[in-house]
């Protein structure tokens, strides 16, 4: 079972590791989700217990942050991605 809190961290942790990277743009990246999900492909991996591929990760941060803009954009991010990629593992949408 994953623990929220847990992919919650890494997910906190990796915003501010994105935006030192892209100091020079003030953290602007459009093409963020390629970062993160480098960034965070192997720890995100052990944390909800599947083998994520970085393809795989790469969709699911777009899937998120559309849902996330559409279902509750000012609430907290990471704690909106943490909890749906918690439930999607679970639920076994992430093999």
């Amino acid at each position: 079972m994953a623990d929220k809190q847990q992919v919650e961290q890494l997910l906190r942790a990796a915003g501010p590791a994105h935006h030192e990277a892209f100091i020079e743009t003030n953290g602007d990246d459009p093409d963020w989700p390629l970062w993160y999900a480098g960034y965070l492909q192997e720890s995100l991996s052990n944390a909800l217990g599947a083998t994520l591929t970085k393809s795989e990760l790469v969709y699911q941060l777009v899937d998120l942050d559309r849902e996330h803009q559409n279902r509750d954009p000012e609430s907290d991010w990471p704690s909106f991605y943490a909890q749906a990629l918690v439930d999607r593992s679970e639920a076994g949408d992430l093999e």
